[in-house]
């Protein structure tokens, strides 16, 4: 662990009326109670004026932190994920099919394996844009997600596709299984997405939530379960999990958002069924079309092939 540094955040327009330990815990890559940790001992300014947790924060505010010892993504190369695929590798970028039980980045509390720690493991270089524990990550999927994850390789090509996800010209295509019939089986959720008002590790469809849209489509009809392809404008987190279970079609197998646990038993999963099928985004420095698709994991094709036995 390294000694603790003192880091300067200027506060962005995504961020205005946000709780100061909501937006931090994002800005800085650590947990809300490590957030509160350090606004409890005064570690947190505005000028000289210590923060706490319930103070909301305006665009152009410059917020002084005093870290806690940063973590060294070099420190999770002991645990290192034999299933973690390279799908597409160039100069400027690596995108890689992540396997469930890896986590995009090293943070508090996970001892687990990582993107970022296998990658380096392997003599990938990465961008050292982005926070201490989030190099190069300009896109992340939860550890119960599987499926394709871009890593830029440098400052320029992180500065490309961060502005490639803001103007939302990448592509992100999941495919999920949801509990029940989808009835439309087609349409678009437009809900905008905060932190649950009494669950700080749940999301919910909030009114003062950010802005949140999903489109999605029918691939097929199962006895009590719906197979949607999934495409997202925004990338909120727990986004295609919130906006389904508000609608009460819950993922399979979401038992923090609402599924049914003896029919994700049945099925054998012990994760919510989504997999990020399809991206695509332009090379940064050719600007050419990349477009890569990764197909279903074990567990996955399983549980879909348990649903059909039943039909």
């Amino acid at each position: 662990m390294s000694e603790r540094e003192k880091r300067s955040l200027q506060i962005e327009s995504e961020y205005e009326g946000e709780r100061v330990d909501v937006a931090l815990a994002a800005l800085l890559g650590i947990s809300r109670s490590a957030v509160a940790d350090l606004l409890n001992a005064g570690e947190v300014l505005q000028g000289k004026k210590p923060l706490v947790k319930s103070d909301r924060l305006r665009a152009g505010d410059r917020i002084q932190v005093l870290m806690p010892a940063a973590i060294d993504p070099l420190d999770f190369t002991r645990v290192v994920s034999e299933e973690l695929n390279v799908v597409y590798d160039d100069a400027d970028v690596v995108v890689v099919n992540k396997p469930v039980g890896v986590a995009a980045h090293p943070s508090p509390g996970w001892q687990g394996p990582t993107v970022l720690g296998d990658l380096i493991s392997k003599g990938y270089r990465i961008s050292t844009s982005g926070s201490e524990e989030r190099k190069g990550i300009v896109q992340r999927l939860d550890v119960g997600t599987t499926g394709l994850m871009v890593v830029a390789k440098h400052e320029d090509s992180y500065i490309a596709l961060k502005n490639q996800f803001r103007v939302r010209t990448v592509t992100k295509v999941y495919h999920a299984l949801v509990q029940g019939h989808m009835d439309p089986a087609e349409g678009t959720i437009d809900a905008p997405i905060g932190r649950h008002p009494k669950e700080d590790y749940r999301f919910a469809v909030v009114a003062d939530g950010k802005a949140s849209i999903t489109h999605f489509s029918l691939i097929e009809f199962f006895p009590g379960a719906t197979l949607l392809k999934v495409e997202l404008e925004t990338g909120r987190t727990h986004q295609i999990r919130v906006h389904f279970s508000a609608l009460r079609h819950p993922l399979v197998g979401d038992l923090a958002y609402g599924s049914d646990p003896v029919l994700a038993s049945k099925l054998e999963l012990k994760r919510p069924w989504l997999h990020a099928m399809e991206l695509a985004f332009d090379q940064p420095s050719t600007g050419e079309r990349v477009k890569l698709e990764a197909p279903y994991p074990d567990d996955l094709k399983r549980a879909l092939a348990l649903l059909g036995s039943k039909s």
